[in-house]
């Protein structure tokens, strides 16, 4: 993070992505020191003075009203996902208490009940450092079948999705579009280091990904926003060949920063026989039980 601090950054950023013409504005095809909107341009149309959105770009005014923030993003043609970003920002600028150790993860027994019921279905829990909080046979199976299948359940082991994306050959291979799922990640994470900014473990994985990944800094410099809520991906998996799946995150109501991560394959297609067979040789393999099945077997049997 420069001197300008993370909000400054950001509208930095997205500032230099804007051309005149992007916005309206006429190119006089004047010679520009720096590539984007000049700042008097950019307060110009979101009606404050340069002095000030200068000011609050360099990090030297903290106290910019929801209004004025509504109107610099709309000025910067921020989407929704984008404007919620720059007030989290601006309000985590605003805080100055100290940082927490943040708590531990933990996926819940609604939660495991509930994977424990999606048996045709890869799917897995992610915590809002995107760690495997759990995850079901097939999920596991798919995503990651090169993995001990019990680490979720080690706090200190589990697997994380964003450092297996860049820095495990095995992982970043399941993709055949591998940046748009890189690009899709490193947004995801962006919105929630915006919403998170004193969550020590999260910087930790955020700087290490930046030392150990060029690919990582290089994305992680655009300053894209967005959740990871649906998208389609191509995968290549070494058991049973090419399968296009659709991954939905959902917010899980119990936990505001766990999300269920499902991968659906159509009816019918070649994708869903692939996935069946993924499925009958995770069986065959006998691979453990899953989080969720050990705690359906603990209910059924009236262990706590």
């Amino acid at each position: 993070m420069s001197e300008r601090g993370r909000l400054g950054d950001f509208l930095y950023a997205r500032r230099s992505q804007l051309r005149p013409a992007d916005v309206g504005l006429k190119d006089y095809g004047d010679r520009r020191r720096v590539a984007g909107l000049r700042r008097e341009e950019l307060a110009l149309l979101a009606g404050v003075s340069a002095s000030y959105y200068t000011r609050l770009e360099q990090g030297q005014s903290l106290g910019a009203s929801p209004e004025i923030l509504d109107a610099i993003a709309r000025a910067l043609s921020l989407d929704e996902s984008e404007r919620r970003h720059l007030h989290d920002l601006a309000d985590a600028g605003r805080r100055r208490a100290p940082a927490a150790r943040p708590r531990p993860e933990q996926a819940g027994t609604t939660t495991l009940h509930l994977l424990s019921t999606l048996e045709s279905v890869p799917a897995l829990v992610t915590g809002r450092r995107a760690d495997v909080l759990a995850w079901n046979g097939l999920g596991h199976a798919l995503f990651a079948a090169h993995v001990d299948p019990d680490s979720p359940r080690r706090a200190t082991e589990r697997p994380n999705l964003a450092r297996m994306l860049f820095l495990d050959p095995h992982t970043r291979a399941l993709y055949a579009d591998w940046t748009a799922k890189a690009k899709a990640v490193v947004a995801n994470l962006r919105m929630v280091a915006g919403r998170h900014p004193d969550d020590t473990l999260l910087t930790s994985l955020i700087g290490e990904l930046t030392v150990k990944s060029p690919e990582f800094a290089a994305m992680w410099t655009g300053h894209q926003v967005r959740p990871c809520e649906f998208a389609r991906y191509e995968m290549r998996h070494p058991l049973v060949g090419t399968l296009t799946v659709t991954q939905q995150s959902l917010q899980l109501p119990q936990a505001a920063d766990q999300l269920l991560v499902l991968a659906v394959t159509e009816p019918g297609s070649p994708s869903r026989q692939a996935m069946s067979l993924l499925a009958q040789a995770a069986t065959a393999d006998g691979r453990a039980p899953s989080d969720g099945e050990r705690t359906a077997s603990r209910v059924a049997a009236g262990q706590p």
